[in-house]
């Protein structure tokens, strides 16, 4: 363990808070969770991930190894500083949690983005991703998430937007609010609370036959199983959700045209008898070239989230090295050169 160099990687849900340590090669040493209790607030939450992170450091630091950073993944926009305007399922307002947690832990250096572009962070880096320069991954979670990853570069946009599939409109008349505060989100169809939504709905408005109606409580993965299994009302449910992200997915493939779809978070765990439906209405919905971009599974699964956050600090630092060591560099070479002729006139001369 002498002199490894690692990342924290914080996947920060609506549910749970997710912690991975990570080494600089993408090797995973330690993954923990813990109960993200949003209804304690958002500086609460924050001072929670801080502690969380100081332990874990404390604890590698006793084995020689050294943390370099923390990146943490947030279920809402967020721009390039770590700011925050409005990230709705965990009600986090106008707040920048990068300068907070790095005042939390002693200028630790900290890294924020948006969950979903830190998820196919990650999926390029260690999972389905890799051998791709572009890719868009979304997230089946407890909303729908969206990440675009460009030339191996998160894309944020300007105003942390990029990516947020989630709440595009895609069902206008849909009756019920999404928390958002718009109505017919993808978020309220496709994600696994959408698609217990939706079941729910139609074992209430059909007497069609189900092993569904014999459950007291219904979950995405219930649904998903039998639906796999051959249940007909929880098929049909299940491919009327997809036929949205089918669709949403085919427009955002004429703005963004990525190399690969990727398809995350825990409704994902179907594999490809999820993405081949989706596969089916994407390619329903796109008509402007006969080569359809491939959908495929996350490989990462529910970790996804922690390497990106870590492989976005572990970048960050790289850069900053990298610039500290040039500066280091060229001023060596200045210093070298002063008084030395015709070359060291024109150095000393750009620096005026």
């Amino acid at each position: 363990m002498v002199n490894v160099r690692a990342a924290i990687g914080v996947d920060l849900g609506g549910t749970s808070i997710k912690y991975g340590l990570i080494t600089e090669e993408g090797k995973l040493l330690k993954k923990i969770s813990k109960p993200t209790g949003k209804s304690r607030g958002e500086l609460r939450i924050l001072k929670d991930i801080a502690e969380e992170i100081g332990r874990i450091q404390k604890e590698f630091t006793k084995k020689k190894g050294f943390v370099i950073g923390a990146g943490i993944g947030i279920p809402g926009p967020v721009l390039k500083d770590g700011y925050v305007e409005n990230c709705v399922n965990l009600n986090f307002q106008n707040i920048n949690p990068q300068e907070i947690l790095e005042a939390m832990l002693g200028k630790m250096p900290i890294a924020v983005g948006n969950d979903a572009n830190v998820a196919a962070l990650g999926e390029m880096w260690q999972g389905s991703g890799r051998g791709f320069d572009s890719i868009l991954i979304v997230t089946l979670g407890t909303g729908v998430g969206g990440g675009v990853v460009q030339e191996r570069q998160i894309v944020y946009g300007s105003r942390g937007l990029a990516g947020e599939l989630g709440h595009v409109v895609v069902k206008p008349d849909e009756k019920e609010l999404c928390n958002c505060g718009k109505r017919g989100c993808l978020d309220q169809i496709a994600s696994a609370t959408g698609i217990v939504r939706m079941t729910e709905r139609i074992l209430r408005f059909t007497s069609a036959p189900s092993v569904l109606r014999d459950k007291p409580r219904l979950d995405a993965k219930m649904i998903v199983h039998a639906a796999k299994t051959g249940d007909a009302l929880a098929y049909l449910s299940l491919y009327y959700c997809m036929s949205f992200l089918g669709k949403c997915l085919a427009e955002a493939g004429c703005i963004l045209d990525p190399q690969v779809f990727v398809i995350g978070g825990g409704v994902s765990q179907a594999g490809s008898f999820l993405t081949d439906m989706i596969q089916r209405h994407y390619e329903n919905n796109l008509s402007l070239t006969k080569r359809k971009t491939p959908i495929i599974p996350a490989q990462l699964g529910n970790d996804a989230g922690i390497y990106g956050a870590a492989k976005m600090i572990i970048t960050q630092e790289k850069e900053r090295m990298e610039k500290e060591n040039a500066v280091r560099g060229e001023s060596g070479i200045l210093w070298r050169n002063s008084g030395t002729g015709d070359r060291s006139s024109r150095v000393s001369g750009g620096l005026k």
